[in-house]
């Protein structure tokens, strides 16, 4: 087995970007746009954003009288190509960690408001 790969029970704890987000594509072809994180995958660390990174997919018939059809896919990403859009300052912003008492909570970096 190559050294680079992580072993199949290894998962990131550390994924800032969770399921309802509001972010912002920094790199590809959708660099610019935002979307709502309807998926996250921390072990591959990758996020599916609704309504970009959309790809054909050719879908065969199930049945004998149906056709077949390409149908949008949203495909993941990986989360380093996004950044989270804060909800107070409406800019997009990298996160930090603010621990209160046994909360652990998301902080923007640029206002310092929690998220």
């Amino acid at each position: 087995m190559p050294s680079h790969r992580l072993p199949k029970n290894w998962c990131n704890t550390n994924m800032k970007i969770k399921k309802g987000d509001l972010v912002k594509i920094t790199t590809g072809k959708d660099a610019g746009k935002s979307g709502k994180v309807i998926k996250v995958d921390s072990r591959a660390g990758k996020i599916v954003v609704e309504g970009l990174n959309i790809f054909k997919k050719h879908a065969r018939p199930r049945t004998q009288n149906e056709k077949g059809q390409i149908v949008d896919v949203p495909r993941p990403m990986s989360t380093s190509n996004v950044s989270i859009v804060c909800p107070s300052c409406h800019k997009p912003t990298r996160i930090g960690m603010k621990i209160d008492g046994t909360k652990k909570e998301r902080v923007c970096k640029k206002c310092k408001a929690t998220i």
